[in-house]
Formats: structure tokens, C-alpha cells, sequence
């Protein structure tokens, strides 16, 4: 197996729903990422091997993202592409399937990332393809269908974290305190321009992330209702976002890195992905991480950063309850309740802050891991380059 380098990673900023990046489409948002990510990478289009993009909010996006953003991102058109759908973790999976590939020898370079637009998911009118006949026929909102609203165990994500608070006690207060201190270690980041980094303006639409509130009070968080149970804990407040994004990273074999010009970021030293019950979905990074540790023989005390995505603060809250760490380690620039939660993109997101962070610290080992919806967890850990 040969070594896999991360050569560069970068995000775009993280648009509010029905933002400044509403206008554009998940594949104008990709094609941003990725022509960055070369650029920043050093790496030209005819050297790429292959292009793997997550893209979970698929409806009227038109077939295969991935062959698009590559496409229109003058990759050369012999060069395949495809586009992974594994829910919230479909960003990071493109990276681990292009880590797969190169480690293999399959490839020596591939670009991954993720894209979404979750301004421009459709509503869809059900059976009207076959005739309505009579009667009125409501719209279904493709962004329940598609992704808030769980097959399997029935239930709405939020309802899968309050399962979780239940189970592991966890109390509005400290979800509220939780969502708190990542808006205000977002908007830290920001203000002190720490994201500037990974980050890439698009266009001229946006140059930084437009969800985080810089002024966020614990009184506007306790305000706010519950809204998946009348006597529940699980608010908006303390919910990730749903925003606009795209992320993308240039990963490269051990031979590609010792190329001219190529400074490589980081060093993917694992992967791993774990199932567990739908109802309780958001505790799917425990198993993941747990299985990752054991195939490597590292400890948790090893990582001086971790990024597990902000689904629900409940969510994250029982992760940690499991895997005890240093909770200062933990979302150190805030997460995706401050920054949103690009569906598909937010895999890809969250190793490109993991590894940019890494190399403003004296730390050697990141971990990255997400909760997916139908009960799932998937976890990957790097080493700074």
C-alpha cells in the first residue's frame, strides 16, 4: 500500500439558506472548489487520474455532478468521474474512495470533495407523472425526502438526537452552552482571519462564511422552542445549519509528492466506517473511530485535533460522552452548528479546516468523523505533513 498525501484542500465559504450563494448551483459551488484546489495544489488538470465529489441533495442537479464539475473545470474529458451519495458523510467518502485508489496504485492523483446547494433543493408533485386526475395534490419538499426524513427508522434527524439526549441525559442547557461556544469559536476564527487558509472566495457573491452569528447570546439560544417534540431539547438554535458550500482536496501518491512544487498539507494515516441503530444515528462516529483506533493501534490521547461535524449539539454531546477526550481539542474554529452544514460538501469541509488547522499547531495526528443518516459513522484520521 502506498502512501496517500493531501496536496491541497480548500473550501468555499459557507452561504446561509437562501443566501449570497442561492444563485448558483452545486455545480457552479464544486467548480469553484476544485479549480482552487489545483491551483493551490500545483497540480495541472492533465495530471488528475480521477475525480470522485459527494453530492447528497441530488434531485434536478442533472446526472453524475462530479462529471460536471470536472468537465467545466478543464479536466481533461478522458478523465473519469463520479459523484458518492452516503448522506452527510458523502464528502469525506470521496476522500477515502480516492485514498483507496491511490493507496491501491490505481491512481497517483485524484481530486475528492463535496458540493451542495441546499437553497435550490426542488419540491417535487408526486404521481403527477402517470396524471393527477382530480383533487389537489400537496408539494413534497425534497429536502425532507431526500434527507431530514430517515426511511428506515421513521423518524426526522431531530428526532434521532433527542433520542440521544434522553438516552445520555443531556440537557437543553448544555446543548445550548455547546452551540454557544461554536458560534463564538467560528466567529473568532473569523474575525481573527484563521480561515483564510482553506478558504476561497467565490466569485465576487462571498468571501467569508455568512451562517456564523458574531454576536450570539446564550438568551437568544434559550428563546428559542424546541421543534421536534413539545417537551423536547432539541432546537434550531442548536441544530446545524442548512447552507450552501463546496470543499475539495488534491490527494497524491508518495511519488507525486516528491515533485517540484508540491508542498503536501498532510499524510492520511487511516480510515474506518462503522453501522448503528437509525434511531440513534448521531452516535455513528463512536463505532467509527472505536474500529479506526483498534485497525491502528492509536489511542485518542494521539490526535491533537478533532473535527466531528455538528449535526446536532446533542448528537456531538453523545460523542464525546463515549469517546472522552479534551474537549479543547474538539471543533477548535467552531462547527457546522456555527458554520452550516453543506449535506454533501461538509465531509470534504471539515478535513480541509482539520488539516489547516494542523499546521498552525504543534500537534501531529487529526481526526475527522461525521454521523450519517440511516445509522451510520464514518472516521478518518491524518498526520500533518
Amino acid at each position: 500500500m502506498r502512501d496517500v498525501f493531501l496536496a491541497s484542500a480548500v473550501r468555499t465559504p459557507i452561504g446561509k439558506f437562501g443566501g449570497a450563494l442561492a444563485p448558483l448551483s452545486a455545480a457552479d459551488l464544486g467548480v469553484a472548489a476544485v479549480r482552487a484546489a489545483l491551483e493551490r495544489a500545483g497540480i495541472a488538470g492533465e495530471d488528475v487520474d480521477d475525480v470522485i465529489i459527494g453530492h447528497a441533495r441530488q434531485a434536478g442537479n442533472g446526472p453524475n455532478l462530479a462529471r460536471q464539475i470536472a468537465y467545466r473545470s478543464g479536466i481533461p474529458t478522458r478523465v473519469p468521474a463520479f459523484t458518492v451519495n452516503q448522506a452527510c458523510a458523502s464528502g469525506l467518502k470521496a476522500i477515502v474512495l480516492g485514498y483507496q485508489e491511490i493507496a491501491m496504485g490505481a491512481a497517483a492523483v485524484v481530486v475528492a470533495g463535496g458540493a451542495e446547494s441546499m437553497s435550490n433543493v426542488p419540491y417535487l408533485i408526486e404521481r403527477a407523472r402517470w396524471g393527477l386526475r382530480m383533487g389537489d395534490v400537496p408539494l413534497t419538499d425534497a429536502m425532507y425526502r431526500d434527507g431530514f426524513s430517515c426511511p428506515l427508522s421513521g423518524m426526522l434527524m431531530g428526532e434521532t438526537a433527542e433520542n440521544l439526549a434522553g438516552i445520555y441525559g443531556i440537557s437543553r442547557e448544555e446543548q445550548d452552552e455547546y452551540a454557544l461556544e461554536s458560534h463564538r469559536r467560528a466567529a473568532a476564527a473569523i474575525l481573527s482571519r484563521r480561515f483564510e487558509s482553506e478558504t476561497i472566495p467565490v466569485e465576487d457573491r462571498l468571501q467569508t462564511d455568512e451562517h456564523v452569528r458574531l454576536n450570539a447570546a446564550i438568551e437568544d439560544m434559550r428563546r428559542l422552542p424546541p421543534v421536534f417534540s413539545k417537551n423536547g431539547t432539541v432546537t434550531a438554535g442548536n441544530s446545524s445549519g442548512i447552507t450552501d458550500g463546496a470543499a475539495a482536496a488534491v490527494l497524491v501518491s508518495e511519488e507525486e509528492v516528491r515533485r517540484p512544487g508540491i508542498a503536501p498539507l498532510a499524510r492520511i494515516v487511516a480510515a474506518a466506517a462503522a453501522g448503528v441503530d437509525p434511531q440513534v444515528m448521531g452516535i455513528g462516529p463512536v463505532p467509527a473511530v472505536q474500529k479506526l483506533l483498534s485497525e491502528t493501534g492509536m489511542r485518542l490521547d494521539d490526535f491533537g485535533l478533532v473535527e466531528i461535524n455538528e449535526a446536532f449539539a446533542a448528537q456531538v454531546l453523545a460523542c464525546v460522552r463515549e469517546l472522552p477526550f479534551d474537549p479543547s481539542r474538539l471543533n477548535v474554529n467552531g462547527g457546522a452548528i456555527a458554520l452550516g452544514h453543506p449535506i454533501g460538501c461538509s465531509g470534504a469541509r471539515i478535513v480541509a479546516t482539520l488539516v489547516h488547522e494542523l499546521q498552525k499547531r504543534s500537534v501531529r495526528y487529526g481526526l475527522a468523523a461525521l454521523c450519517v443518516s440511516g445509522g451510520l459513522g464514518l472516521a478518518l484520521a491524518v498526520e500533518k505533513a
